[in-house]
């Protein structure tokens, strides 16, 4: 018989989630972010599993957190014939990121009351 360790969230990293989600982070993204912040480090394999995703689910995720310059990938070689494995890494600390979302909201909003008080002056 074959064993496997299955990660799942506590609640505390479920709650994190649901806050990321509820701001507007979508939730497969929420999801891997707040893996990255247990792990560190993780294969495509790991985030599929440890965040209960999909595979194109992880690799638009990843893509956006790179795309952000919050992730970074190496290759690892393989002992035996294969691809390499990409294994993902935290490239920026959660905390700096979660500043990165904070300031994106403050200028979404900024910008939504900006047109708000653009409408008011039609009226």
């Amino acid at each position: 018989m074959i064993e496997k360790t299955i990660h799942l969230f506590t609640d505390k990293e479920e709650e994190f989630i649901n806050l990321l989600v509820r701001i507007g982070t979508k939730q497969t993204i929420a999801k891997t972010l707040v893996l990255f912040a247990r792990l560190k480090k993780a294969t495509s394999y790991d985030i599929e599993h440890g965040a209960d995703l999909r595979q194109p689910e992880v690799s638009v995720a990843v893509k956006y957190l790179e795309g952000k310059g919050w992730i970074e990938n190496r290759e690892s070689v393989t002992p035996t014939k294969g691809r390499p494995i990409k294994i993902w890494t935290l490239k920026v600390p959660v905390k700096k990121i979660l500043d990165t979302i904070r300031m994106e909201k403050e200028d979404e909003l900024n910008s939504r009351l900006e047109m708000i008080r653009k409408v008011r002056s039609f009226a």
